[in-house]
């Protein structure tokens, strides 16, 4: 099956999902794909939690900010927050979110391009996504638009010695941004990669969490603005940007005017 006849499969579900906060650390899934995630999540035993699960989790408390009005349950945001490389990855980390992530973003995108696409125009459905969705497309372009280094929690497969002298040419810095100080050193310590891969589980914890109309407005506001890269190689094509911003203007302001009436 082609990834454009996936997604199309998959769209009703994906954007008919409803939204609930209520229910437990992590509310019901509401799809047959949610369920082994949500086991999972639950069954942790108490005796492996990790501190970060308290109300005030300066993890739930970044994602909560940059993502505002949502609210996101402390567990979640813990998973979503760490790498599989990290220590604190024995008690859960965002490999399954990511995986989840990453079909919702492949749905998303690749119903947008069939929507805007010409009639008479043939696209390479697999090259056109890997091109826009990839990780380090999404790592270097999305994530530092969401802060995300400075609470990731992962660990570099390079040496010590490396990371000090990254860390000494910006000492007050995290350790994200110590490296991004020294390019060279970006890639080969896989930062966009997991940056990216930690994008890709914000959308499955999203989705997961607050349904799929959510999900879709975040990938039209929040992500799809910032990988039309022009005059670069990857990203999306020149010929869908006028109708993406078009687009991400308008939910944006349908979520302003939506927000006035609450208030």
């Amino acid at each position: 099956m082609s990834r454009l006849s996936r997604a199309l499969q998959t769209s009703s579900s994906l954007r008919n999902a409803s939204c609930t906060l209520k229910g437990s650390v992590l509310a019901p899934p509401r799809t047959q794909m949610g369920n082994w995630l949500f086991d999972e999540c639950t069954a942790r035993s108490s005796t492996a939690a990790s501190t970060t699960d308290a109300p005030d989790s300066p993890l739930a408390a970044h994602l909560n900010t940059v993502f505002s009005p949502l609210q996101f349950p402390p567990e979640l945001a813990r998973r979503i927050l760490t790498h599989g490389s990290h220590p604190e990855a024995v008690h859960g980390h965002n490999g399954r979110l990511a995986f989840i992530g990453r079909r919702v973003l492949e749905s998303y995108y690749l119903l947008f391009v069939h929507d805007s696409a010409k009639a008479s125009a043939d696209y390479n459905y697999d090259a056109l996504s890997e091109r826009a969705l990839n990780s380090y497309v999404l790592g270097e372009h999305v994530a530092p638009q969401w802060s995300l280094g400075k609470v990731v929690r992962w660990t570099p497969t390079i040496p010590r010695n490396t990371i000090e002298a990254a860390r000494e040419r910006l000492p007050d810095g995290e350790l994200t941004d110590a490296l991004s100080v020294n390019p060279g050193v970006v890639r080969s310590v896989g930062l966009y990669k997991v940056m990216g891969e930690t994008v890709q589980a914000v959308v499955g914890g999203v989705y997961h969490q607050f349904g799929g109309s959510v999900a879709h407005r975040l990938f039209h506001t929040r992500i799809l603005p910032h990988i039309l890269l022009p005059n670069q190689h990857g990203g999306v094509p020149m010929e869908f940007h006028a109708r993406a911003l078009s687009i991400s203007e308008r939910m944006a302001e349908l979520e302003a005017k939506t927000d006035e009436l609450k208030q």
